[in-house]
């Protein structure tokens, strides 16, 4: 398993793991728990974009490791269930071109038997990462857990 290269709640919460973050690309694997499955006991959508967002995030961080990116817009494909019988689904992340602030991704997740099941394209911004920072003191408000990130 690699390393996100940063520390990432709600990627960790979903047991989210990397496989491959090098150039320009990422494979994802991630085992859907009955807790992400929706009423017809299939993958949530959100689940699903999710997985895709981080994959193509990964995908434009892997060639500039030193930065994060924060999602611009996405949009996202949904073409067969993906499956919620404990299988695990695998997402593939491609970086189709970047400016200097700017990347243009896509990633498609593929069920155990190799089928595409969901395809999205999105746009990331390029962001300096921010030194880890020890929790906050609740009378600090430079430091203040719910203080946006700058995008600029």
């Amino acid at each position: 398993m690699v390393d996100f290269g940063a520390d990432i709640p709600f990627v960790q919460h979903l047991g989210f793991t990397l496989v491959l973050f090098d150039g320009g690309a990422s494979v994802l694997g991630y085992t859907p728990r009955p807790e992400h499955l929706n009423s017809f006991a299939v993958t949530h959508g959100g689940a699903c974009m999710t997985l895709l967002d981080v994959a193509m995030a990964v995908a434009a961080r892997s060639v500039q490791k030193d930065m994060g990116v924060v999602t611009i817009e996405m949009k996202s494909s949904f073409m067969r269930p993906a499956p919620g019988d404990g299988s695990r689904l695998t997402a593939r992340g491609r970086l189709m071109h970047r400016t200097a602030s700017l990347a243009f991704a896509e990633a498609t997740i593929y069920d155990a038997q190799g089928q595409a099941c969901a395809h999205s394209t999105g746009t990331f911004k390029y962001v300096r990462r921010r030194p880890h920072e020890a929790p906050a003191d609740a009378g600090d408000a430079d430091h203040a857990p719910d203080r946006a990130i700058p995008t600029d």
